[in-house]
């Protein structure tokens, strides 16, 4: 009975997989296509005024950036209008999209970290040649906290980056509160065979060594001034610390350091006030 069920979660986890793999996945670099443009639209409120200019007292625009299987109108709903709201030029869009499957098209973060850093920075160097500005600055939750740095380090975003923030991060893989452990002891080959048929999710899991490749040499890269805000309520990107970055140039906080009220867990940060008040003070930088 139990190589039975074992049968029916592979099969199940591999035709998933297949729907929504990464075509790069199966294409030879000099023969894949370059990636579409992130989908702008749907925007949440406050975000894509390409008219925007940035003031004096914001003298760069912020870049908001989703996380896994999240559209960057609803994950950035209350944050973008928050921000719009103080004067902030405010930018941000739904990467790494599967085209082809209705509804599901309006999610992101499901392609390559490679292919959606791609697609960010063509829209990083949009949004500067729309502002007029050298360098802008990020704001990333969860897979949005990693894609970014992936650019940084290694598509010429040290030059166009001041601060980057990241709100719980798996800046060096996740657990799930176990259960990817757990899934690792029930699913043989789930590391080998099934995580790689969707390439985002064996990478956010350090799948053939990503996470230690990013990580390798200087964490923090470049000019910018890196902050990264965990919660001791995480329950996903466990345990939390393995968000913190090293270097001399990074702040690393626990939200209930400075509101130890804050029930804030994985999702819940992006509607968290204390977490916008400790963004507020890192974009205040410059």
């Amino acid at each position: 009975m139990r190589s039975h069920v074992r049968s029916l979660v592979l099969a199940a986890a591999a035709a998933l997989a297949l729907a929504f793999a990464d075509p790069s996945a199966t294409a030879s670099a000099e023969a894949a296509p370059a990636p579409p443009p992130i989908q702008e639209n749907p925007a949440p409120l406050g975000a894509n005024d390409w008219k925007c200019k940035p003031s004096k007292e914001h003298p760069r625009p912020v870049i908001l950036v989703h996380g896994f299987g999240a559209p960057a109108a609803g994950h950035f709903s209350v944050y973008s209008p928050y921000l719009k709201a103080q004067g902030y030029c405010v930018f941000t869009g739904t990467y790494g999209t599967i085209p082809n499957v209705p509804l599901v098209n309006l999610l992101g973060g499901f392609q390559s970290i490679e292919y959606s850093a791609e697609q960010f920075s063509a829209f990083v160097d949009k949004v500067r040649a729309a502002t007029g500005v050298d360098k802008v600055d990020i704001v990333g939750h969860s897979e949005g906290g990693i894609m970014p740095r992936y650019y940084i380090k290694n598509l010429g975003g040290t030059a166009k980056v001041h601060s980057y923030i990241s709100w719980a991060p798996p800046n060096h893989g996740l657990t799930l509160s176990g259960l990817y452990t757990l899934g690792q002891k029930l699913i043989p080959g789930l590391d080998e065979n099934i995580l790689p048929l969707w390439p985002v999710t064996s990478e956010l899991t350090n799948g053939k060594g990503f996470l230690d490749r990013l990580n390798a040499g200087d964490e923090t890269p470049g000019d910018i001034h890196y902050t990264v805000i965990a919660s001791k309520n995480e329950e996903l990107v466990t345990p939390f610390t393995t968000s913190f970055l090293s270097g001399d140039n990074v702040d690393n906080l626990v939200l209930q350091d400075y509101f130890p009220d804050s029930f804030g867990e994985h999702i819940g940060l992006a509607f968290d006030t204390g977490v916008f008040k400790l963004t507020d003070k890192a974009l205040q930088r410059n």
